[in-house]
């Protein structure tokens, strides 16, 4: 069989990973705007708002799950076969939500089947974007891994156009009624579409070249999990930490930003929607930069780059988001977003370096996964909670995240060939 060409190698790495930070982020987006109302009535705003971003956050601690399971086939089956079944679950989970009954219809059952298809969700993510990772970095010649690894990263900011944009369009057409009665209802379905597109794609690509060679020297454990944590901990801790940042830095500037920004400081929806649209135009250019340069400068280097911007955009996200200023809004978004690109780009050939081929897929969907529950999964709940002491606390949280993904930096003073 003929083997793949690198464009349509790129291409399902990217696609599925678009279609993964689509249907996370029209989630995150629904869980500032609409969800609250339809599915978790409370005596207060805050409250409603709090348990819907704990509904955002039950996909992060399912993920370590999805990656365990999904790594494990990955490093045991193939990383094809593996891909194809992860992006089945993951946007089956999604559509389903379409159908959804709200809170006013069938009560507590609501949010509950919106948490197990949110668990659905976390679970295929588990093992997409470290699956995705290693089908463009183990493909790559040796000289552009980072080049190629910043494939799947550019997956989030296409997925994120399109999921918020998506929203943007709806917000434009519809009434607030139509919205919150259907129209957010939407997006959800068009999720079909782009998992039948990456489907397309990934079903006519071939085993990467690492993994042959590990399956032919007999180099594939049968329990990956378990190889992982006695011989590679160190390098398991330092992935880990190495993900906070970028986690941490993104859902702080899109899903709290945007219900913080709609809420307590008075903007318009539309008008948010729009900075954050063109605010992520920035991350692309981070990724793009920053991995460019770390085949050429080694990407600890970028990677330190990020996480000490992630440590500046925490220190001025109070004078900044505060100022009363839409346009000082949208600057730091840019910022924070732009030196995310730096703190996430290079991870796409940093993280499969940490590990051999045998535990690979395991290895960078742990990590990538355990760092998601500390940077994406707790922020929007913590900065909810914090909100009414200020923006400055929530700062602290951008801040304790770039020392933490500075620290996994040092764990391992040189990646491993």
């Amino acid at each position: 069989m003929q083997p793949p060409s690198a464009r349509r190698i790129l291409t399902a790495s990217l696609v599925g990973t678009a279609v993964e930070f689509y249907d996370f982020y029209i989630y995150a987006t629904a869980a500032a705007l609409v969800f609250p109302a339809l599915f978790f009535p409370g005596e207060s705003a805050s409250a409603r708002q709090m348990l819907s971003f704990a509904s955002f956050a039950v996909a992060f601690f399912a993920r370590p799950v999805g990656a365990v399971v999904f790594g494990h086939f990955g490093d045991r089956v193939g990383r094809k076969s593996t891909l194809v079944a992860s992006l089945m679950l993951m946007g089956g989970s999604t559509v389903a939500i379409a159908f959804l009954p709200t809170y006013a219809q069938i009560g507590w059952v609501a949010p509950l089947l919106l948490c197990v298809m949110r668990v659905g969700q976390g679970l295929g993510l588990g093992g997409e974007w470290g699956g995705a990772a290693l089908l463009a970095v183990e493909n790559a010649p040796p000289q552009r891994r980072n080049t190629w690894g910043m494939v799947p990263p550019l997956g989030a900011p296409v997925g994120f156009i399109m999921a918020n944009g998506l929203f943007l369009l709806l917000g434009l057409v519809l009434d607030d009624a139509q919205f919150r009665a259907w129209g957010w209802r939407l997006p959800f379905l068009v999720s079909a579409v782009l998992v039948m597109l990456g489907l397309w794609v990934r079903l006519k690509l071939t085993e990467t070249p690492a993994f042959v060679a590990a399956a032919k020297a007999d180099d594939l454990p049968k329990v990956p999990i378990a190889t992982l944590i006695a011989g590679h901990g160190r390098a398991l801790i330092a992935g880990t930490g190495g993900v906070v940042a970028c986690f941490a830095l993104f859902y702080l500037a899109t899903a709290f930003t945007l219900s913080y920004g709609t809420t307590t400081l008075g903007y318009g929806r539309e008008a948010l929607l729009g900075a954050e649209l063109v605010a992520i135009l920035f991350l692309a250019a981070g990724v793009i930069v920053a991995s460019v340069l770390a085949d050429r400068a080694g990407a600890r280097r970028m990677l330190a780059i990020g996480f000490a911007g992630c440590i500046a955009a925490g220190l001025s996200m109070g004078p900044m988001l505060g100022a009363g200023s839409l346009a000082m809004v949208f600057a730091w978004l840019a910022f924070a977003l732009f030196v995310m690109g730096f703190a996430y780009g290079p991870l796409g050939g940093w993280l499969p370096a940490l590990f051999p081929a045998g535990v690979r897929y395991t290895g960078v969907s742990m990590t990538f996964n355990l760092g998601g529950i500390i940077g994406g999964a707790l922020a929007p709940i913590a900065a909810q909670a914090l909100a009414a002491r200020g923006l400055w606390w929530i700062g602290l949280y951008l801040v304790a995240a770039g020392i933490v993904s500075l620290l996994g930096l040092l764990l391992v003073q040189r990646t491993a060939r």
